[in-house]
């Protein structure tokens, strides 16, 4: 039991986490601070905060446990607002999408007192955003990686592992590159191509025409296109090194099907296709099997 939670960013994810909180029985107060004080307000009316703070710093006046839940532009300039009431024992998690950053962003910020910072990432999330999408839910059932550093103190660490194993999380370590390496590969390239994707068809002529003949099918593939532009040009800009080796690849790929294709080989095309399919009916499997 957390006997306060000073949340910092009460959109979607920051909201999700109070609720998340409160449903379980882990929280007795949280105050909160939004860069918009209609956000702020908002949560406050929903029942998702109890306080409205003026500002980052005070929001973390007096919490045993805070959550930075912000663009991960913001990282830096956030945890810089908050150091001077960083305390021994207070456990200070982040939600980003990108890891390296926010850790470099927490060293210059925080200097000595980085050891209480453990940065979280859930594999979570809406293509909406904002505090009125907010759910308790959000979290169960779904993975969290931790990436802890050097510097990470033991404790904060588990303290961090039990919270999110209590919101019914399945939490990983892995470090701040391989993180970033991954995601870069089964999040940020996806969400690329499907903004790519709806920005070719809506420059044709006749781009208009094409969407309204879209099925389920083109829906479900350019969902993550309706995400916000303003967290994906972040994460996209922040993460960009292992970003574009993975376009890399995707396009030796593409032009490897392209030729297939132009030339009239199908059985190569199939070839490919089907180990494709292979690979995702395994996943899909695999990341579906009952918890025990």
């Amino acid at each position: 039991m957390f006997e306060q939670l000073g949340l910092i960013g009460c959109g979607l994810m920051g909201g999700s986490f109070a609720l998340a909180l409160k449903k379980a029985g882990l929280v007795k107060r949280v105050v909160g601070y939004s860069k918009s004080p209609t956000t702020t307000e908002r949560a406050r009316q929903m029942g998702i905060i109890d306080v409205e703070a003026p500002s980052a710093l005070l929001a973390v006046s007096g919490a045993d446990l805070v959550l930075i839940a912000v663009p991960v532009s913001a990282s830096e300039a956030t945890l810089k607002s908050i150091k001077q009431l960083v305390v021994p024992g207070m456990l200070i998690m982040d939600v980003g999408s990108t890891k390296r950053d926010v850790v470099d962003a927490a060293r210059t910020a925080l200097g000595e007192r980085v050891g209480s910072f453990v940065p979280a990432h859930p594999i979570t999330g809406r293509e909406v955003s904002g505090v009125e999408h907010a759910s308790a839910d959000l979290y169960t059932g779904r993975q969290v990686i931790l990436t802890p550093t050097e510097r990470t103190l033991t404790a904060q660490l588990d303290k961090a592992v039990a919270l999110w194993g209590a919101l019914g999380c399945s939490v990983r370590q892995m470090s701040p590159d391989a993180h970033d390496a991954a995601f870069a590969s089964v999040s940020h390239l996806p969400h690329l191509l499907a903004f790519a994707l709806i920005s070719s068809i809506s420059t044709q002529e006749q781009g208009r025409e094409f969407l309204t003949l879209a099925g389920p099918g083109f829906r479900d593939f350019t969902r993550i296109a309706a995400s916000d532009p303003v967290i994906w040009r972040d994460i996209m800009m922040t993460n960009r090194q292992e970003l574009l080796a993975q376009t890399a690849l995707f396009k030796q790929t593409l032009t490897q099907i392209e030729s297939m294709i132009a030339s009239g080989n199908g059985d190569a095309l199939e070839g490919v296709l089907k180990l494709a399919s292979q690979v995702r009916a395994r996943w899909h499997m695999s990341s579906h099997k009952p918890s025990k």
